[in-house]
């Protein structure tokens, strides 16, 4: 993800659009990680709200197809009124897609909210989202990349635990869609472990994870895109990284800024703070021409391993086809020599 982009929107000044009002003062915001918020159980006909928070949705097919997705699940499915907007890169005006995050959450019908892609933009909303709305109607809220922001702020003003997942333009693999009915049809404690299949191979040659320092560690899973994370930092919409377990992914970005990413993450603090660290997928992320780059594996030599704490990277986490759903705020115990993330607790209400 581009950071320059990211922090364009982040940089956004609020009066220039005075149709927006700042968000009641953070009323949640001493939550932390004392009370959580559940969404229910979702049930075959139910009904999915489609928003496009963040980048524009370039074709009606993207539309189409994440309606169908949801329909072969069982749910009814409702558009957001402003999922075709367009205002440049972004799905509409702040004040347009800022109306159908509201929408869909006061709409009584509604029982969980989909994004149908990343993108940008979605931290130009956080100071006008009206959170106590959103605590008095908790949904679950599912969508990867961009919608990072957006997850981190409602847990942080909220308590609400959202998902970290696939979006509506994702490639829905039967494993993605057994992982969504795992969580939100029967609201299982899973546990996301990688594939194992070595197909033709004496060894297993994909989907490996590498360990960088061994041992367990239990916390609330909180994390996201590393642009995002990183970006967020200083600001008014991240939670408390006190004992958590810090889950990353990346895409597009070479690694001179990944390197200045972690490099923000470690000057904040955030990074001493947290008690385990899971690596998703850089996805297309690659040293810079010549010779004087550093690889993705020496930075997180360099930030992660002397912490001394529980970290492992490769897990299936990011811009990749078979991802995890992952409940951010959820209690998780972590596994950095078998690689894996384990629910410890319910993350919807029955």
């Amino acid at each position: 993800m581009d950071k320059r982009t990211f922090l364009k929107s982040l940089g956004f000044v609020a009066s220039s659009i005075p149709t927006l009002t700042f968000a009641q003062e953070d009323f949640f915001d001493t939550i932390g990680h004392q009370t959580k918020l559940l969404a229910q159980v979702l049930r075959k006909g139910d009904t999915i709200g489609l928003i496009a928070p963040a980048g524009v949705i370039d074709t009606e097919e993207s539309i189409v197809l994440t309606k169908e997705i949801f329909e072969t699940f069982g749910f009814k499915v409702k558009e957001g009124k402003y999922i075709r907007s367009r205002y440049g890169n972004l799905a509409g005006k702040d004040e347009e897609r800022l109306a159908d995050i509201h929408s869909m959450f006061s709409d009584q019908e509604v029982k969980a909210i989909v994004c149908i892609r990343g993108g940008a933009g979605a931290s130009r909303l956080l100071p006008h989202i009206d959170y106590p709305l959103i605590a008095a109607n908790p949904k679950v809220l599912l969508g990867y990349s961009d919608i990072t922001a957006l997850i981190m702020a409602l847990f942080k003003k909220t308590g609400l635990v959202s998902f970290h997942g696939a979006v509506g333009i994702s490639t829905w693999t039967n494993a993605v869609a057994q992982s969504f009915e795992n969580q939100f049809f029967l609201n299982k404690t899973t546990t996301f472990t990688n594939p194992t299949d070595k197909g033709d191979n004496f060894i297993q040659y994909k989907e490996r994870i590498t360990t960088l320092t061994s041992g367990q560690a239990e916390g609330i899973l909180l994390g996201g895109n590393l642009t995002l994370i990183s970006g967020l930092c200083g600001s008014a919409y991240l939670p408390d990284f006190k004992n958590a377990i810090l889950f990353l992914e990346e895409v597009d970005e070479n690694i001179e800024r990944v390197d200045r990413m972690f490099c923000q993450l470690k000057l904040s603090g955030i990074l001493d703070q947290i008690k385990g660290f899971v690596f998703g997928k850089c996805t297309d992320c690659s040293p810079t021409a010549g010779y004087g780059s550093l690889t993705f594996e020496q930075v997180l030599n360099d930030y992660i391993r002397p912490l001394g704490i529980p970290a492992y990277s490769g897990a299936m986490i990011g811009h990749i086809a078979n991802q995890f759903i992952l409940p951010v705020g959820a209690q998780v115990r972590i596994d950095a020599d078998q690689g894996t993330i384990t629910l410890l607790e319910k993350v919807l209400s029955d």
